[in-house]
């Protein structure tokens, strides 16, 4: 199969079976999805979503934010993974935002990334999520399941599976693609134990073929 026709396959899959794909991170506005997106590297967002409530009622804005010791972001957020350093990254991020872009959230990619604790995949997130832009943001998840599918060939980067998936997800379609991937990862295609049996994708999955089916 051609690696056309096996991202239309994956496209009418997914249209089909999962036609609503979102964030599963809860937020009211983009200050607060760009808050719990920092906090959910290497995190789960049902941990997030539990955090968030609490912080944002302290800290609903960036200058609320800004004006605090990172020690004082970290009693809110001592139960996720890495609180010492993401206190550090949200406090800095507040800052920056309203030294550079008067505490509004850019909508560019690059801008985005000059706030601290905002790497690529959380740019993209951000882009994606609140201004619709066609961007992928590769996380652990995407990374994973466009490997095994064949979606992306022998990318050893985020950067490269990034590449290889906007070179065949139509643009109108990127936004959904990111959503679809990340939620297949998590609920289907899992890291140990692939449950395979439940997937509708395995007669075209690179990796069931070789490694499971065999």
């Amino acid at each position: 199969m051609r690696k056309r026709e096996l991202f239309d396959f994956v496209i009418q899959y997914f249209e089909e079976s999962m036609p609503i794909a979102e964030t599963e991170l809860e937020y009211g506005n983009p200050f607060e999805l760009i808050v719990a997106v920092i906090l959910s590297a290497q995190c789960t967002d049902k941990r997030v979503n539990q955090i968030t409530p609490e912080l944002l009622k302290r800290f609903p804005t960036p200058q609320k934010m800004a004006d605090v010791e990172p020690a004082e972001v970290f009693d809110y957020i001592r139960s996720c993974s890495y609180p010492n350093n993401k206190a550090k990254h949200l406090v800095g991020m507040a800052q920056k935002l309203i030294e550079l872009f008067d505490g509004e959230i850019p909508s560019d990619v690059d801008d985005l990334q000059k706030l601290p604790g905002v790497g690529r995949k959380t740019a993209n997130v951000i882009a994606s999520v609140v201004y619709n832009k066609p961007t992928m943001a590769v996380d652990t998840h995407v990374f994973r399941v466009a490997a095994r599918i064949g979606l992306s060939t022998n990318a050893k980067t985020p950067l490269a599976t990034e590449l290889q998936l906007m070179k065949y997800f139509p643009l109108d379609l990127v936004h959904k693609a990111h959503h679809w991937l990340i939620l297949h990862g998590r609920y289907t295609c899992l890291a140990r134990k692939p449950k395979c049996e439940k997937c509708g994708l395995t007669e075209v999955c690179k990796f069931y073929i070789k490694e499971v089916k065999e």
